[in-house]
């Protein structure tokens, strides 16, 4: 039976149990109610399980065409879901009328989809002609509301970043094989020799190119051309799409570190004009999204364990180029899970229902 409509939009979640899909139902319960009913769609194998929803039980759907019934104009989908899936079933649910949040890969590069960042560019979530909104990559999220900001201020030029990514951005088994690999690490002499590391550990990396324990690895995502990784030059291109820079020069360098969660980066920015240190740090206290923790001197600067479970990016070590004034350097934290994909989807949906309000 399809369910009664209610005066507010109705959200639905696909992929609500995953790692993303958890954090997106705990910031429903932080959030402004703008939601009429919400239901929860993951795979065959989560259906029927039961998740607290605005503290109400809700049983969760299989992912099927019934799983949609009764949705249509004004309501949304979010999709948190690997690319395969959303790009199966996004186009199942908009031809249904209804709007189609999604934080893979699937869409982010289709010239037809806007790809946002509300603190950035919120106003392009209204250019939906498929019916459907893309969230950007979870590095480029920790980022770009500050470099938006910035750039809305001196121009943005060219920038090199490089990426400290948290083992969480890989899932569950993104986390599980880091405990693991940090259990058997844990109280010993390891790290001091060739392999020894590789040899406590074991062939076993999941989705990490080599051990993550006691160990950086300068690599993630699929080899490309040149050298690069899918990763680097999806961080390249989603900046560029998201300022509407078409031509701006990024490079990128993608590194796993040994953190559960919170991705940090080094960002080395320069823009089009000279750059004040001092103004910057001002234009960053009131950039939305963002939070300035700048003194070194006292030991004050983000890092990702304190970023964890947190909604804003937070920046510090902001610091003029030694030799280049147009240049500024600095320093970013945030959530991967939060702020790199639950929020930020959370927040387009918000967008969107706040156009029928």
């Amino acid at each position: 039976m399809t369910p009664a409509r209610s005066s507010a939009p109705a959200l639905a979640v696909v992929g609500a149990t995953g790692a993303v899909g958890s954090v997106l139902l705990r910031i429903l319960s932080q959030r402004a109610d703008v939601w009429g009913t919400i239901r929860l769609i993951a795979s065959a194998r989560s259906a029927g399980r039961t998740l607290a929803v605005r503290a109400e039980e809700t049983e969760v759907l299989a992912l099927t065409e019934d799983a949609f019934d009764g949705l249509g104009p004004g309501d949304v989908v979010v999709f948190l879901t690997p690319a395969e899936v959303s790009a199966r079933w996004a186009p199942v649910v908009a031809t249904r009328g209804a709007v189609v949040v999604d934080q893979s890969a699937a869409f982010r590069e289709d010239p037809e989809v806007p790809l946002v960042v509300p603190e950035v560019n919120g106003h392009a979530v209204r250019m939906r002609p498929r019916g459907i909104v893309a969230g950007p990559d979870c590095v480029t999220a920790a980022m770009i509301a500050a470099l938006g900001a910035l750039h809305a201020e001196y121009s943005l030029a060219d920038l090199a970043v490089s990426s400290y990514q948290a083992a969480g951005a890989a899932g569950r088994a993104g986390t599980e094989v880091l405990r693991r690999q940090l259990s058997l690490v844990a109280g010993t002499s390891l790290g001091e020799q060739p392999g020894d590391v590789r040899r406590a550990v074991g062939e076993d990396t999941g989705p990490f190119a080599a051990p993550l324990a006691l160990n950086v690895v300068p690599w993630s995502g699929e080899l490309r051309e040149g050298g690069w990784s899918s990763h680097e030059l999806a961080v390249r291109s989603e900046t560029r799409r998201i300022l509407g820079l078409e031509r701006l020069p990024v490079s990128v360098t993608c590194v796993q570190v040994p953190v559960l969660t919170g991705h940090s980066l080094t960002v080395r920015a320069r823009f089009e004009k000279v750059v004040d240190a001092a103004h910057a740090r001002d234009i960053l206290k009131s950039a939305p999204g963002v939070v300035l923790v700048d003194d070194p001197a006292a030991g004050e600067f983000p890092t990702p364990a304190d970023a964890a479970g947190t909604d804003p990016a937070w920046v510090g070590r902001v610091r003029a180029s030694l030799d280049e004034p147009r240049a500024l350097e600095f320093f970013v934290c945030a959530d991967n899970l939060r702020k790199g994909a639950a929020l930020n989807a959370t927040q387009i949906a918000e967008l969107i229902a706040g156009e029928c309000a």
